[in-house]
């Protein structure tokens, strides 16, 4: 007879993600400003009027301060740099799934 599956609970699962930001690994963590997931990727893609044009006026240890077209400035925060962010760089801010668009790269970034 054999015992019945046990599902991990979410905190379980939760618990075993990591941030391997700062040692240069992979990190395993999709909270915002770590790593960019799958439906995070989708969601970015299926609404595209959301995005926001700015400009990166100042980088500092993570955070990016941006002033968006019409003058809002927005600041977000991401582990690891992202490449391309650095001043007077235009890039788009996507406020409600907290990602960041480089050119055609994206990134998870926490908006501030």
């Amino acid at each position: 007879m054999s015992s019945p599956h046990r599902f991990p609970t979410p905190v379980e699962v939760k618990g075993r993600a990591a941030c391997m930001c700062a040692t240069g690994g992979s990190c395993t963590s999709v909270s915002p400003g770590h790593a960019m997931h799958l439906i995070q990727a989708r969601l970015i893609s299926a609404t595209p009027r959301e995005w926001t044009d700015a400009i990166v006026t100042s980088v500092s240890d993570g955070v990016a301060v941006l002033r968006t077209l019409d003058g809002a400035r927005v600041e977000v925060w991401s582990a690891r740099p992202i490449e391309g962010v650095e001043p007077g760089a235009p890039v788009a801010v996507h406020a409600r799934h907290h990602a960041l668009a480089v050119g055609r790269s994206r990134a998870n970034v926490a908006v501030l």
